[in-house]
């Protein structure tokens, strides 16, 4: 089942991050996306036509976080809009994250 189909499941914390190995083996899954401080993050910067475009898809995402109960960290600026997964109930990477980044390419054209 890929990546996309699946729901995240609740995190309460007291659960083992993935390691980094792992998780540059699951980039491949989540095309764009890049680890960041010590695989802790993944992070993926998306470029739009202007500040409008990257609006409307930061709500887009926002909606999906919302719909899933995981929450990344959302910049927007003219003609980009990046987003930050981190569980952060671990302060690291958990297959919410990259549930949600499969979630978020999906919402691409």
């Amino acid at each position: 089942m890929g990546l996309v189909s699946r729901k995240c499941e609740p995190c309460r914390g007291g659960v083992s991050p993935i390691p980094r190995e792992e998780a540059e083996g699951m980039l491949p899954e989540i095309p764009g996306w890049e680890l960041e401080e010590g695989a802790t993050k993944i992070r993926r910067t998306f470029r739009f036509l202007d500040f409008a475009q990257a609006m409307e898809f930061a709500r887009k995402v926002g909606d999906v976080a919302e719909e899933e109960g995981h929450h990344p960290d959302i910049s927007v600026g003219w003609g980009y809009c990046a987003v930050v997964f981190q569980t952060h109930k671990i302060r690291a990477l958990h297959q919410n994250d990259f549930i949600m980044a499969a979630k978020v390419n999906s919402l691409l054209p």
